[in-house]
């Protein structure tokens, strides 16, 4: 490995790439001199990995809570959450009353593991509690009135909604109208003013001072579940003389709160990095049924686990359910304790997943046919906004994060019913512009029937006449951000190796920063003037390839979905004097134990 003292500092382009291949410049990742010595001496750490913990941001008093996350040390006071304290109350009250609690959740990851956490505890407590998803098609995102009449008319009492809720004024205020009480528990974006109802905890509401903006919903539900332990025992409903149950021990549940950390990628800092570390470790013991059987079906072998299980594995399958199948498949998974139950459930979005895959790949290409037939990729408009008939509401998220990663700019997908000429549509972000306020703005200027979102993704519905102003009125609102977006999206390196220095210890050593995601991203390595042997072309546009250095070292690597980009078209050229950039992935095939070089960016000396 190189020095990582003697490289540019992050002004300058690093390799001298101010364009890469895929148009980026290329920056060493910044760090103070002092902070690297000085988690070097308290961590007894080399210098590239002392070097990265401080380019995270990593104070030195905060290095061995890093590096060692513990629930002790991390784990938020549940009061300073805005209205936690009274969503515990209101739960409890409704529990101890005997009424009718039902759990109301989105149809994603986040909302089906923020589901089975309530539904696990109240289990453990003695009470059933029955869950809602709206179908995606056919009811959309989030509270309804006509969900709240159906609710009601089931029997319920008190409605309790997961990652969901904190931007459904109307609907909440409905189901107050008939005499249902709701509690909010959320995490994305909201209005000013809440919904009025008995609670509404969301780390990201305007007032809350608990820090925890980050959290996905399944983070605040699990500091929910703290609240509601802390409430009954204040209540005495632990105790032997009430002759209740133990109090439930919600760090068995842990793997829950990972799952919706993971999947709906969230900031893994803090608190959120307790929770996701941790719930892998639970998560590696592979107890929960649903997770057990997902990963089966998947054709995977329980192990240790990773951010890739659950980003890329088990969330994809859970998804699909409310993608393009039945939106309550995944909370169901997640909740059941019966096997067999979980068996079949695995199958059935294993297959839905399958279906899934083919519905993307379909809509991808046609939309990247239709933008890049036009130019309007490439045109220096902030925002891309592309639309198709019939394109299905449940993959224009992931198509439009496809596209976000070939054109580097944010990009809004919409699927158009031509029967009620209403489109639903939803959008990923680039870093640095905020999408989520954007959408919000446009809702609130009448240009959207409804919308909201965060800063990286965001969901839309509108009328097929309004998506040329909603193109326009994205682009005009986003184009302050595009400069500030575009100087973030470079290639931040952490270190410069040679392809004989890509060893399995050296992913050893930099995995203790694990795990990785937005604030705390995975180590970019970079290798200078490499050459590229045996390229092969894959299903799927990837590349997989030989990265040979000067003295014959070489690096097995795969580069995905790029063979027809300019990357990609270097790679199976087999071009030699490239320098590439990327990660070290384990490489456990038939029990070889190494590595593989995941190729993030390619640049040519001779162009950039």
């Amino acid at each position: 490995m190189a020095d990582g003292g003697s490289l540019p500092g992050s002004h300058c382009a690093f390799l001298g790439v101010s364009r890469s291949l895929t148009g980026r410049a290329w920056r060493q990742r910044p760090a103070e001199a002092a902070l690297i010595r000085a988690h070097m001496q308290a961590l007894n750490l080399e210098e590239p990995l002392a070097r990265a913990l401080a380019a995270r941001g990593v104070r030195a008093d905060q290095g061995a809570d890093f590096l060692q996350p513990t629930l002790k040390a991390l784990f938020p006071d549940p009061s300073s959450f805005m209205d936690m304290d009274a969503a515990a109350e209101a739960i409890l009250d409704a529990l101890q009353a005997g009424a009718s609690i039902h759990v109301f959740a989105d149809y994603d990851v986040d909302g089906a593991s923020s589901a089975a956490l309530l539904v696990r505890w109240f289990r453990a407590m003695g009470a059933d509690l029955p869950i809602y998803v709206p179908d995606r098609m056919t009811e959309g995102y989030g509270p309804s009135p006509k969900a709240f009449d159906t609710l009601k008319a089931s029997g319920a009492d008190l409605v309790i909604t997961v990652d969901c809720g904190a931007a459904a004024n109307e609907a909440v205020a409905h189901a107050a109208a008939i005499g249902l009480k709701v509690v909010v528990i959320d995490h994305h974006m909201m209005r000013e003013h809440p919904p009025v109802c008995a609670a509404v905890v969301n780390p990201n509401r305007p007032g809350c001072n608990s820090g925890q903006g980050n959290l996905a919903a399944a983070g605040v539900v699990f500091v929910l579940l703290a609240a509601l332990n802390r409430e009954a025992r204040r209540r005495g409903m632990f105790t032997p003389e009430s002759g209740s149950r133990e109090q439930p021990d919600i760090r068995q549940w842990l793997d829950l709160a990972a799952m919706g950390a993971i999947c709906d990628v969230t900031g893994l800092t803090g608190f959120n990095r307790a929770l996701t570390s941790l719930g892998l470790r639970v998560m590696s013991e592979w107890r929960n049924p649903g997770l057990r059987a997902l990963l089966a079906a998947a054709g995977s072998e329980p192990g240790p686990a990773k951010c890739n299980h659950a980003g890329f594995i088990l969330g994809p399958r859970i998804n699909a359910g409310g993608r393009i199948g039945k939106s309550d498949l995944g909370a169901r998974l997640l909740s059941t304790d019966d096997a067999d139950e979980a068996m079949a459930l695995a199958q059935e979005l294993d297959a839905l997943n399958i279906a899934r895959r083919e519905v993307e790949r379909q809509v991808t290409e046609q939309a990247t046919r239709m933008v890049e037939a036009t130019g309007v990729h490439a045109d220096g408009s902030a925002v891309v906004v592309v639309e198709g008939a019939e394109w299905h509401p449940g993959v224009v998220g992931i198509v439009a994060g496809r596209l976000r990663e070939r054109w580097r700019k944010p990009v809004v997908v919409i699927g158009v019913d031509a029967v009620n000429g209403v489109g639903k549509g939803s959008g990923r972000s680039q870093p640095g512009m905020n999408l989520g306020r954007a959408v919000q703005a446009a809702w609130e200027a009448g240009v959207l029937m409804a919308g909201g979102g965060h800063a990286m993704a965001a969901g839309l519905t509108v009328r097929a006449d309004d998506i040329g102003r909603l193109r326009d009125f994205l682009n005009e609102r986003m184009a302050g951000e595009q400069a500030a977006a575009e100087a973030l999206d470079g290639v931040e390196i952490d270190a410069l190796i040679d392809p004989g220095a890509a060893t399995r210890a050296l992913f050893e050593q930099f995995e203790q920063l694990a795990p990785f995601g937005p604030a705390n991203p995975e180590p970019l390595f970079a290798l200078e003037h490499v050459a590229v042997r045996e390229p092969v072309a894959m299903n799927g546009g990837h590349v997989r390839c030989r990265l040979v250095g000067a003295d014959g070292a070489s690096v097995r690597a795969i580069a995905w979905r790029c063979a027809d980009l300019p990357s990609g078209k270097a790679l199976l050229a087999g071009q030699g004097g490239l320098s590439v950039a990327g990660r070290l992935k384990a490489d456990d095939w038939n029990g070889r134990r190494g590595v593989q070089f995941e190729i993030e960016d390619v640049a040519d000396p001779r162009m950039a």
